[in-house]
């Protein structure tokens, strides 16, 4: 046990140590995502399609876990995800200011750039998920109410331009901050060299596009009546 204590110590008492939870809970959200997106795509499938998918989430792994207990574990762990990358990243933020000189002007300005873009842009997200809840998870907000089925209440959400256009702006962000952390979290894993930093640069940059444009893509539909 005292190991054990040691090595967490270890690890959240350094910042590369920090890093690393950042990359690895990174990679938790990113393979999260995209298994989100490729499911929100079956909704141009048609209806009965996408609905099935949306009760199948919930039954899946009912005889061991129970209805939606899948799911009940998927949030917990993002949760627990989600704290931690959120702590790493404000504990280096602030390490960094403490260490910054007062005399502190444009040296470094492409990487303050990125490090201002991933704290704005993770905020835009933290906000976003929060108002994606209320609306399609609880419908709280949602204008569907009662047992309106997973498609309506998309359809309905979708319906409203001030909501969609928030959709593709949180997608634009969340864009960002895939590729630059992806690149991030490929050099802090020990995954960068030099012969491979343009491809591994690229391709950071070509999942966070393909992230933006499977999500974004969704909305842009139903306002344009594509989906119905």
């Amino acid at each position: 046990m005292t190991q054990q204590r040691n090595i967490v110590t270890r690890t959240w008492g350094s910042s590369v140590g920090k890093k690393s939870i950042m990359a690895v809970t990174g990679v938790i959200f990113l393979l999260y995502v995209i298994a989100h997106m490729i499911g929100n795509l079956k909704i141009f499938f048609g209806q009965e399609t996408f609905d099935a998918y949306s009760e199948h989430l919930r039954t899946l792994g009912a005889e061991i876990f129970g209805y939606e207990g899948v799911l009940w574990i998927i949030r917990v762990v993002l949760v627990s995800a989600l704290v931690l990358h959120m702590a790493a990243a404000f504990s280096l933020w602030r390490k960094a200011n403490r260490a910054r000189p007062v005399g502190y002007q444009h040296k470094g300005h492409q990487g303050s750039y990125a490090a201002r873009t991933m704290r704005w842009g993770g905020v835009i997200i933290a906000l976003f998920v929060i108002w994606h809840i209320l609306d399609l998870t609880t419908g709280t907000v949602n204008p569907e109410i009662g047992d309106a089925s997973a498609y309506d209440k998309l359809v309905a959400s979708f319906d409203r331009p001030v909501v969609a256009i928030f959709y593709i702006l949180a997608m634009v962000a969340l864009s960002l901050h895939i590729s630059h952390g992806l690149w991030s979290g490929i050099q802090t894993l020990g995954g960068n060299s030099a012969a491979r930093q343009h491809a591994l640069k690229t391709f950071s940059v070509g999942v966070g596009v393909v992230v933006a444009v499977g999500f974004a893509i969704i909305p842009v539909s139903v306002m344009f009546g594509l989906v119905r």
